[in-house]
C-alpha cells in the first residue's frame, strides 16, 4: 500500500524529517518526507504492517522537541516499485499558506556541550554550538517553512564540514538551520560602551570574564536579547547594577553554572529540579538557602531567589570561566523591553555598562526569560516567554474565523487562533513604555504572518484607555470586547480544555468593569460564551487615583476610614510624616468624600494591609507590597497562624454577594497596636481572607449547582492565599482548577480573549 501522511504541530526544526527517514528505511519502506507551509508531508509505500508501524511511531515516539498536533492519513495509488525506490528527504515546498508551528528556543543539549568541552573537537569552546535537538528557533525565524534562508542565519554560508553535516540524514545536524562552527559561524566581540570592537572570539570572552571578576557591569547578548551581568556575590557590583539600571528593589535573577551550584543557592525539590534542567530553562523561584554566597541585595527582603541554568553554549563557557554565580537580568532601563538589536544595545545599554559581549548573529524577535515557581503540587508559569512561546495550545472550541487577540496593558502578550489552535506570543511587557509599545506593534505584524493568520475578528480589553484596545479599534476589522476578568477565567478554561460553566474567582489589581469601575475582586459564573457577576469585594474609592497604586498608604487610609471612621484613620500613623498640613487636610477630605476611582480590587486590599503593618508605604515595582506581605506570612507555619473568624462579612446587594473586609482591617490595626508580631498578623490576614473567600465560593457554587471553581488573576500568584482558598474549596467537595502552563496574571489574558472571541456571534 501507499499512504500520504500529513503531520501538523511543532514538527519543523526539531529533527522530525531525519526521524521519519531513519524509521522508514529501517522498516524497508520507500517514499519521501518534506517540510511544507502546513507542517510535514510524508508519502510512504510498503507492506501494510510497516506503514502502520511508521504512522504509530510518528504519533507516539516523535523527537523530544516535536509536538505532534495531528496525523492524518489517506491512501494513494502505489507506484509499484516497493522498496526499490528507497526513501528520501525532499526539499521544502514553499507553496501554500504558511501554517507550520515554529519550535521554541531550547537549551544546548548534552551532546553539544560535550563537544564544547572536548579539546579534540572542532567545536571546542565554540559559543554557538547547536544541533537539531537544541538551540535558537523562534528568536531567529523570519518565516516558514523553517529553512535556513528564512532565519537570521541566512547570512552565514556553511563551510564544507558543516554543509556535510547539514546534508547527511544520519547526522544529528541534518537540516539544523543554525548549524555553525568557528570557521563559518557567528563570532563573539568585546566592545566598549560606545560600541567600538576591542577583541574577538576567545579573547572577547576572556575580556568579559576579567571584567566581571573585577566587579564590572557587562551587557551580554543571549538568545532573545541582551542581559546585564554582574557578580552575584559582590555587594558593590550588585549595588552598582541597581544604580545604573534604576531598579531600587525588584529582585534580580541569578544564573548558576550547574545544578550543584544552584542547590547551594536555593532549596530545590523534585519539581524545581525538573524545571531547572528542562530544555525550556526558565528562571525558577525557590527558597533561598542560608549561607548562600549570593548577596542579599540581589533579592532584598524576599525569602525566594530566582535561579536558572545556562541555556546556551556561551552561558556554559561564561559561568565556567567566571567560577561564581552571576546576576543576569534583562538588558534594559527599569521597565523598558530588553535590547535585542546591536545598535539599540549600544544606545540604551552603553551608559549602563563597562563593556558589551556581543556577536554578529541577528536576533529577530526579542524574548525575555520565562519565570516559574515550583510548588508542591504543580509548576506555575508566571511569565511565559523563552522556551514556552510560541508553543500552540488546543482550543476546546472550533475557530471558524481567524482571530487576533491583543491582550492587556500590563504584562502584555498577543495571541492568534485558527483551526482550533491558539498561539500566544512571548512576553511583551507594559505598553505604557514607548519601546515596549513598538515591540507590541512588531508582534502584531510578525505573529499573524508566521502562522498565516489573516485576522477576521479582533478581541480586545474593555478598558478604553489601554493602548492595546485603541490599536484594536483602529485596525478596521470586526471586533469583540472582552471583560478583563472573564478573560482571566477563560484562560484557565483553555489550559484545562473545559467548556462547562464554573465559578471563577478572579482577583487582581485592576480590570475595567462594564459599570465603569475598576474591578479586581470578582466571583463570576462563567464559561467561554459569557459570565455573570455573582459576587465581589466591597468597592472603595482610591484616594488620588493611580497614585494609590504607587503609595499603598493611601489605600490603607481609605480602608481604615471605612472600618473605623475618618478621624481614627487620620489619627493613625499611616500618613507620611513629610506631608504638610494642607496636604494632610486635602487627603482627609478626599477619603471622607470617597473621591477617586472606585475599585473592588483585592490587590489594593493587600496593599492596604501591607501599609497598615508598616511593611511598605511606597512601592518601586508592581505588587511589591503584596509580595512582601506574603513573604512575611510565609515565615509562619499555617498551623500556627492566628484565626480571625468573622472578620470578613458577606452582605447581599440585589442578589450579588459582597465581601466586606473592614472588620479584618480593624483587627489588623488592633493586633499591630497590641504588639503582636507582624508575621503572625500577616499570616492571620491571609487565613481570614482565604477562608472567607472559600466559604463564599462554596456557597455560590452550591446555589448554582456548579462543581468546579477556577482561581485566576495576578493575586493568585500568592502561593499562600492559593493554598488556603483551594484547600478549603476542595474540602467542600469542589474541583479546583488552577493555572500551570498559562500565567494566572495578565500574561494569559490574550489566550482567554481568543477563546471567548471564537464563540462570539
Amino acid at each position: 500500500m501507499r499512504a500520504r501522511l500529513r503531520v501538523t504541530g511543532t514538527v519543523q526544526g526539531v529533527g522530525f524529517r531525519p526521524f521519519v527517514y531513519r524509521h522508514a528505511r529501517a522498516l524497508g519502506l520507500s517514499g519521501f518526507v518534506r517540510n511544507d507551509s502546513a507542517g510535514v508531508l510524508i508519502e510512504v509505500e510498503g507492506g501494510d504492517d510497516a506503514v502502520a508501524e511508521l504512522a504509530h511511531l510518528i504519533e507516539h515516539s516523535a523527537p523530544p522537541l516535536a509536538r505532534v498536533a495531528a496525523v492524518t492519513a489517506e491512501p494513494v495509488a502505489p507506484l509499484g516499485n516497493g522498496a526499490a525506490g528507497g526513501f528520501t528527504i525532499e526539499a521544502s515546498d514553499h507553496a501554500g499558506a504558511e501554517a507550520a508551528a515554529v519550535s521554541v528556543d531550547t537549551a544546548t543539549c548534552a551532546e553539544c556541550l560535550a563537544e564544547v568541552d572536548d579539546p579534540g573537537d572542532r567545536r571546542h569552546r565554540y559559543p554557538f554550538t547547536n544541533c537539531t535537538n537544541c538551540g535558537p528557533r523562534y528568536t531567529i525565524v523570519l518565516g516558514v517553512p523553517y529553512d535556513r534562508p528564512a532565519t537570521t542565519m541566512a547570512g552565514f554560508a556553511m563551510c564544507p564540514a558543516c554543509q556535510a553535516e547539514y546534508d547527511d540524514p544520519g547526522d544529528r545536524r541534518f537540516h539544523a538551520q543554525p548549524n555553525a562552527c568557528p570557521v563559518c559561524g557567528p563570532r563573539l566581540a568585546w566592545r566598549d560602551p560606545s560600541g567600538n570592537a576591542l577583541a574577538e572570539g576567545d579573547e572577547a570572552l576572556a575580556a568579559t570574564v576579567a571584567a566581571l571578576c573585577a566587579g564590572a557591569v557587562v551587557g551580554v547578548k543571549g538568545l532573545g536579547g541582551y542581559h546585564l551581568a554582574a557578580d552575584a556575590t559582590s555587594e558593590a557590583a550588585v549595588a552598582e547594577l541597581r544604580r545604573r539600571k534604576a531598579r531600587d528593589d525588584k529582585p534580580f535573577a541569578v544564573m548558576a553554572a550547574d545544578l550543584d551550584e544552584a542547590g547551594r543557592l536555593v532549596v530545590l525539590d523534585e519539581r524545581a529540579v525538573t524545571a531547572l534542567c528542562s530544555p525550556r530553562r526558565p528562571i525558577v523561584l525557590a527558597p533561598r538557602r542560608g549561607g548562600s554566597p549570593v548577596v542579599d541585595a540581589v533579592a532584598p527582603g524576599l525569602p525566594e531567589l530566582g535561579v536558572f541554568l545556562p541555556y546556551s553554549a556561551l552561558h556554559h563557557l561564561l559561568l565556567a570561566d567566571v567560577g561564581r554565580p552571576l546576576v543576569l537580568t534583562s538588558g534594559n532601563l527599569s521597565d523598558d523591553p530588553i535590547a535585542h538589536q546591536d545598535d539599540d544595545a549600544v544606545a540604551r545599554l552603553g551608559p549602563m555598562v563597562d563593556g558589551l559581549l556581543t556577536n554578529d548573529r541577528p536576533i529577530h524577535i526579542r524574548c525575555d526569560d520565562s519565570v516559574v515557581r515550583a510548588l508542591p503540587t504543580r509548576t506555575q508559569v508566571l511569565r511565559r516567554s523563552r522556551g514556552y512561546a510560541p508553543e500552540p495550545l488546543r482550543l476546546p472550541v472550533p475557530t471558524p474565523r481567524h482571530i487576533l487577540a491583543v491582550g492587556a496593558e500590563l504584562k502584555n502578550t498577543i495571541a492568534v487562533a485558527r483551526d482550533g489552535v491558539v498561539v500566544a506570543s512571548h512576553h511583551i511587557g507594559d505598553l505604557e513604555h514607548l519601546t515596549t509599545y513598538r515591540s507590541f506593534l512588531q508582534a502584531l505584524d510578525h505573529l499573524p504572518r508566521l502562522y498565516a493568520v489573516q485576522p477576521e475578528l479582533v478581541a480586545y480589553d474593555l478598558h478604553p484607555e489601554y493602548l492595546s484596545t485603541k490599536v484594536a479599534l483602529e485596525l478596521g476589522l470586526p471586533t469583540v470586547g472582552v471583560q478583563h476578568h472573564h478573560a482571566h477565567v477563560a484562560s484557565c478554561l483553555v489550559e484545562h480544555g473545559r467548556l462547562d460553566p464554573v465559578l471563577g474567582i478572579a482577583f487582581d489589581g485592576t480590570g475595567y468593569g462594564p459599570d465603569a469601575t475598576l474591578w479586581g475582586g470578582e466571583l463570576l459564573v462563567a464559561d467561554l460564551s459569557g459570565y455573570e457577576r455573582v459576587g465581589h469585594l466591597r468597592p472603595l474609592a482610591m484616594p488620588g487615583g493611580v497614585a494609590a497604586i504607587r503609595e499603598p498608604w493611601r489605600m490603607a487610609l481609605a480602608w481604615l476610614a471605612a472600618a473605623e471612621g475618618i478621624e481614627a484613620a487620620i489619627a493613625d500613623r499611616l500618613v507620611p510624616a513629610g506631608l504638610d498640613a494642607p496636604h494632610r487636610a486635602a487627603m482627609a477630605d478626599l477619603v471622607a468624600r470617597g473621591a477617586g476611582p472606585v475599585t473592588s480590587s483585592v490587590g489594593r486590599l493587600f496593599d492596604a494591609a501591607a501599609a497598615l503593618l508598616g511593611i511598605r508605604s511606597r512601592v518601586t515595582y508592581e505588587a511589591q507590597a503584596a509580595i512582601e506581605l506574603e513573604a512575611l506570612a510565609a515565615t509562619v507555619d499555617r498551623s500556627e497562624a492566628p484565626r480571625y473568624p468573622g472578620t470578613v462579612a458577606v452582605t447581599d446587594h440585589g442578589g450579588v454577594a459582597v465581601l466586606d473586609p473592614t472588620p479584618l482591617i480593624a483587627t489588623v490595626r488592633a493586633q499591630r497596636d497590641a504588639g503582636t508580631p507582624l508575621p503572625l498578623v500577616a499570616a492571620g490576614f491571609h487565613e481570614a481572607l482565604g477562608r472567607a473567600v472559600a466559604a463564599l465560593g462554596a456557597d455560590l457554587a452550591a446555589r448554582r449547582s456548579l462543581r468546579s471553581v477556577v482561581l485566576t488573576g495576578g493575586v493568585f500568584q500568592n502561593a499562600r492565599l492559593t493554598e488556603i482558598v483551594a484547600g478549603h474549596l476542595a474540602g467542600a467537595g469542589l474541583e479546583v482548577l488552577l493555572h500551570g502552563g498559562v500565567p494566572c496574571g495578565d500574561g494569559g489574558i490574550s489566550l482567554g480573549q481568543a477563546a471567548i472571541a471564537a464563540l462570539s456571534p
